[in-house]
């Protein structure tokens, strides 16, 4: 395979652009595709700006989960913002061509906001373990500054393991073929299409990122123990089962989070089928952050309270 890539790369012409092939779907079926996604693009940037909005005009929820969740949210619009709509163009128009400067922004943002978004929930559920174990000291341990530490923490982990990624990729070269099998620039889906031998860059990804991943959900798991081990202290149920209420929401979107991240960066990528890279990319950067407000803020008591306070002033 490495001797087939170095023929090919003594024989081709430098990518200026590449094409999106996005999925395997009939031409007929287009349309009801662009109308799923366009919905659920919508739903996702009305869901969580409302979010955004109701915690900077409600003092109630000026407190440091709020704080985080709003910082969340906002991750999760421009998440999906660097990927839905250069799909759904490509579905309405046709002209599925993506500039070689532009595919290599789309990563960069891409793979910075997923990043971010990784770490925060790290510092979600830290904020969770202060309140639950030690909830005396919570303001102390979420103070305003440590939240601001968490949130700069969070871009700059996400920064970094981007810019290392998106460097390396794109010092490949791409021969003969520019057809990228996907509806964005993935880096599974560029490392498929180079001609360079790509096992340092593979490595160095794997090492990088997987530092990142598992870094960020080894604190987690170990919050969510600590958090445990306390909740089962507690000898009133009714109790037990509040605290743990308050993390449900946050462990849903763990579970789907990491879940698909993993399976996408830190698995063979031998293992992977392209029908099935793009139905799990589908769930971690289209569903993901549409059910974002529906699991983690709008079935939240302190939510619902603050919305009807809301829609009372106006009626």
């Amino acid at each position: 395979m490495d001797s087939l890539k170095s023929m090919e790369r003594q024989n081709t012409t430098s990518v200026t652009e590449f094409i999106l092939m996005g999925f395997s779907i009939d031409v007929k079926n287009q349309m009801l595709l662009f109308a799923l996604g366009l919905s659920a693009y919508l739903l996702t940037l009305s869901g969580n700006l409302a979010i955004i909005v109701l915690i900077r005009v409600d003092q109630s929820l000026h407190t440091p989960m709020y704080f985080l969740l709003g910082n969340l949210s906002f991750i999760e619009i421009c998440y999906t913002s660097t990927t839905v709509p250069k799909m759904l163009w490509n579905l309405m128009s046709g002209d599925r061509t993506i500039s070689f400067t532009g595919c290599a922004l789309q990563m960069y943002f891409f793979v910075t906001l997923g990043g971010t978004e990784c770490v925060l929930l790290s510092a979600m559920v830290y904020d969770r373990y202060a309140a639950i174990c030690h909830p005396l000291r919570y303001t102390v341990l979420m103070s305003q500054p440590t939240c601001k530490g968490l949130l700069t923490v969070s871009w700059t982990v996400g920064n970094f393991n981007s810019i290392i990624n998106t460097a390396l990729v794109f010092s490949l070269d791409f021969c003969n073929s520019n057809q990228i099998e996907h509806f964005f620039c993935d880096i599974p889906s560029l490392f498929h299409l180079s001609c360079s031998d790509t096992r340092l860059s593979k490595l160095v990804t794997f090492t990088v990122s997987g530092c990142g991943i598992t870094m960020s959900f080894f604190l987690t798991l170990l919050s969510y123990m600590f958090i445990v081990f306390t909740v089962l202290k507690i000898r009133i149920s009714r109790s037990r089962i509040k605290a743990f209420s308050t993390c449900a929401s946050h462990l849903t979107v763990v579970s789907i989070f990491y879940g698909t991240i993993i399976f996408t960066y830190l698995t063979p990528s031998s293992s992977h089928s392209t029908e099935r890279e793009q139905l799990v990319s589908v769930l971690y950067a289209i569903i993901t952050p549409l059910l974002n407000p529906l699991i983690y803020s709008f079935r939240n008591k302190d939510v619902q309270s603050a919305l009807r306070r809301l829609f009372g002033t106006h009626t």
